[in-house]
């Protein structure tokens, strides 16, 4: 990350890359927004308001799949789509057809680009519910417009990352070894970005390759990949359609053994054409078996394959996988090497939505940027006021609390702090001898883009650093601990004052 002048332009250079992919060219995106954001946009235009200043947050409120954390992704399409963001004149043409707005409105469409400054915390950074993902200033316009953009981005992948990083640590948890877990969820996917952004987000969250070849293009990402039942089908006999495989591939032959009989047909042909490719110098990869019993099944494969002298031949396993049948699998001692995961990875599946939300917190009056709230019947709908930062604090190297603070707010590392739970205030802990990460960093200034995009591998490697700082409590499946993220003393008076003020006195 930079925000000096050479990493400006290091980063423009990588957005422009980015800009060049396949998945993103050509794409004109400023109609991926829901007709309020423009409705109300008009509005303030109408009433000569859209000059004003104002502060966004975008936060969750709850962590998915009964996780402890979110493992926040999407960055990086939120820099592509406000670096990019303008109205072309068919998005305009499509607008004055509406019949909805003036011709002055859409002549200061034309001229429109994103002028305001984005903080965010960096992909692959551990997250907790309620704090801000992303803060954005700038006019009112501006900051109400890109809502929907940035909470689609934001929400799907963070989401698949998250269930992704379940299934691999469920295959580090339940064995001492664990296989490799593929991406292969692009024909269960909703849609073509789901598919693509869902297998960006997947190995994000741990996954080593996907299946996906425009995924594999657009992001680096390894593919992989073996042969549908359709082949083995398509030929004479089941043999002769694995001798055509491994003549066709003979350095990376993985047969699908379970077409017809996977221990009377599939299993004996895959060994006899493995000692034909022996014969010849060559290796057969592995075995993938997608149905049946995959622990009673694995081991006896297993134990057949090495009765054979093929002690080297993987076994692939597939079939509606997730982190709960993985960890069984694993636990009844099933002999499997590597995992694909489709439909339950890709689409969320058991909580197929983040549900983050984009709310205002701060507006210019007089010059001067003053707090705003949102009241609810429902306690964890009322939001935290204020332009704030998120502060993480480590003792002895371990997370030990977040803290959300207004921004200007100073912590001294010197001095012993006093945390309490934002709701039940009574719960109370002193920390001392912390170090402090700020997690929200700076993406765009006035527009500027100041932040220099991460690869992929580099996201991936600081989603494995953060996890190693905090407890196993928090990050186990089941019941996790619940993680300490508080307010601090003056954003909760402030909460505190607004509530008063705003909320009508009851009779």
């Amino acid at each position: 990350m930079t925000q000096n002048p050479t990493g400006q332009t290091s980063a423009k250079a990588r957005v422009q890359a980015v800009s060049e992919l396949l998945i993103y060219r050509s794409r004109q995106m400023a109609l991926l927004t829901d007709l309020y954001q423009l409705t109300m946009m008009y509005g303030h235009f109408r009433a000569g308001r859209h000059q004003q200043r104002v502060v966004f947050d975008l936060f969750y409120r709850t962590n998915p799949f009964g996780n402890g954390y979110v493992v926040a992704a999407g960055l990086e399409q939120v820099v592509w789509y406000l670096y990019n963001l303008h109205f072309g004149p068919e998005e305009l043409e499509y607008l004055r057809g509406l019949r909805m707005f003036s011709e002055d409105f859409l002549h200061m469409l034309r001229d429109f680009r994103f002028h305001g400054d984005i903080y965010a915390v960096p992909e692959g950074t551990i997250v907790f519910p309620n704090e801000p993902l992303v803060r954005v200033e700038g006019t009112i316009c501006e900051a109400q417009f890109v809502e929907s953009a940035l909470l689609t981005f934001i929400n799907h992948q963070s989401l698949i990352a998250t269930k992704a990083q379940r299934m691999v640590d469920a295959a580090a948890t339940a064995a001492e070894r664990a296989g490799p877990i593929i991406e292969m969820g692009l024909r269960r996917s909703q849609n073509i970005d789901a598919s693509v952004f869902g297998a960006r987000a997947a190995f994000i969250g741990g996954c080593k390759g996907t299946s996906n070849l425009l995924a594999g293009q657009s992001f680096g990402i390894p593919v992989m990949g073996t042969m549908g039942h359709s082949w083995v089908q398509s030929f004479p006999s089941e043999l002769d359609a694995f001798r055509a495989y491994a003549s066709a591939f003979p350095e990376n032959t993985v047969l699908l053994i379970d077409t017809y009989d996977v221990l009377r047909s599939g299993l004996p042909n895959a060994i006899r054409v493995a000692r034909e490719m022996e014969a010849r110098g060559q290796r057969l990869q592995g075995v993938r078996i997608d149905s049946g019993d995959l622990a009673y099944l694995s081991k006896r494969v297993r134990r057949a394959l090495d009765d054979a002298g093929l002690p080297y031949v993987g076994i692939v396993a597939s079939s509606d996988l997730d982190e709960w049948t993985i960890r069984d699998l694993i636990v009844q001692g099933a002999a499997i090497s590597s995992w694909g995961v489709g439909t339950r990875l890709v689409t969320g599946f058991d909580t197929p939505a983040l549900g983050g939300v984009y709310k205002l917190v701060a507006q210019a009056e007089g010059g001067v940027m003053q707090p705003r709230i949102k009241i609810s019947e429902n306690a964890a709908k009322v939001t935290n006021p204020g332009k704030k930062k998120v502060l993480r604090f480590y003792v002895d190297g371990v997370a030990s609390a977040d803290l959300i603070a207004l921004s200007d707010e100073q912590f001294d590392p010197g001095q012993p702090l006093e945390l309490f739970d934002p709701v039940h205030t009574y719960k109370r802990k002193i920390i001392q001898g912390y170090d402090v990460e700020e997690l929200l960093v700076p993406v765009f200034q006035r527009g500027e883009l100041v932040y220099e995009l991460p690869t992929l591998t580099d996201i991936r490697a600081r989603v494995e650093a953060g996890l190693r700082r905090f407890s196993s409590e928090t990050l186990r499946h089941v019941n996790p601990h619940t993680y300490h993220v508080d307010l601090s003393q003056r954003l909760w008076d402030l909460k505190q004052e607004l509530l008063h003020r705003w909320r009508p006195a009851r009779r």
